[in-house]
C-alpha cells in the first residue's frame, strides 16, 4: 500500500522528487508527476507525495529500475533568434531543446542525449549564450548568486546620455508587464557605450539579477527601441566564436 502523508523533513533530506531531479533522471516536475502517479519507490516503500523525505543516497526506483546520479554534463549554445527556451511551444515554433537535440544528436551519433535543461532563459527575439546541463544544483547556484554576472551587447535606435547609462546602473521603477500589477524596481551592474553609428548603437550591459526582459523594460522606460539583444558571457563561459544555432561542451 503506497503511503500519502506527508512527513517533515530531516535534516540533510529533501523532497524525493527533487532527490530524482539532482540525479539528472529527469526535471523536478516530471518527477512530481511519477511520483503522484505511483511509478516511485523509495527506501523498498512506494510512495506518492513529491515532498516526502528522501536522502541523497536513498534507494529510489522508478518502475523498478534504480534511479542513479547521471554524469553531469555542461554545455554552451548560441541561441539563434526566433527560438524559444521552452521545452515544447504550444504553437508549433521551434525551441532550444529541438535545437539541442539535433546537434547533440550530430557531436554523438551513438550516444543517447542525457536529460538536460537550459539554465535561466533568453526570450524568443533574443540571442547569444544559452548553458545546459543536467546538473540542477549547479543550475540553481549560477542561476541565484549575484556573484555569476551575465554580459549582453544590446543594439539601440538612438544614443543614450551618459546621464541614462548612469541612471540605469543607479537603477529606477518600471512599470509591470501586467496591468494591475506593482511597479518593479531594477538595475544593472554596469552599462556602457560600446559602439555608435548615425541612427543607432550597441551597450554593453552587464546584470547581476535575471527579472523578465529587464533590459528591453529597462530601456524602453528611457524611450530606446531595443533592435538586437545578444548574450555574450555567463559567469566564466563566453560565446566567443560559436556559431548560431551550435553547441559545445564546457568545462565548470
Amino acid at each position: 500500500m503506497a503511503f500519502n502523508n506527508h512527513k517533515p523533513q530531516k535534516q540533510g533530506a529533501h523532497g524525493v522528487a527533487r532527490v530524482i531531479s539532482k540525479r539528472g533522471y529527469c526535471s523536478r516536475s516530471q518527477a512530481e508527476k511519477l511520483v503522484r502517479e505511483g511509478h516511485v519507490v523509495l527506501r523498498g516503500k512506494p510512495v506518492r507525495d513529491p515532498e516526502f523525505s528522501a536522502y541523497e543516497n536513498d534507494e529510489i526506483l522508478i518502475d523498478g529500475t534504480p534511479v542513479t546520479a547521471s554524469k553531469f554534463v555542461y554545455f554552451a549554445m548560441n541561441k539563434p533568434r526566433g527560438i524559444v527556451t521552452t521545452a515544447s511551444d504550444e504553437k508549433g515554433r521551434k525551441t532550444v531543446m529541438d535545437l539541442f537535440r539535433e546537434e547533440y544528436g550530430r557531436m554523438y551519433p551513438s550516444k543517447p542525449m542525457p536529460h538536460i535543461a537550459p539554465v535561466g532563459r533568453l526570450d524568443a527575439a533574443s540571442e547569444g549564450l544559452l548553458l545546459f546541463t543536467n546538473d540542477t544544483a549547479w543550475a540553481d547556484r549560477v542561476l541565484t548568486d549575484a556573484t555569476h554576472l551575465k554580459i549582453y551587447r544590446v543594439q539601440i535606435k538612438g544614443k543614450p546620455t551618459a546621464a541614462e547609462l548612469s541612471q540605469m546602473e543607479s537603477g529606477f521603477n518600471v512599470p509591470p508587464r501586467v496591468f494591475g500589477e506593482k511597479e518593479e524596481f531594477m538595475h544593472t551592474k554596469r552599462a556602457i557605450l560600446y559602439s555608435e553609428g548615425e541612427k543607432n548603437c550597441w551597450l554593453e550591459i552587464t546584470l547581476s539579477e535575471g527579472k523578465n526582459r529587464e533590459i528591453r523594460r529597462m530601456l524602453a522606460h528611457l524611450g530606446y527601441e531595443v533592435l538586437r539583444l545578444m548574450r555574450i558571457q555567463f559567469d566564466k563561459f563566453k560565446l566567443d566564436d560559436l556559431k548560431p544555432g551550435k553547441i559545445r561542451a564546457i568545462q565548470v
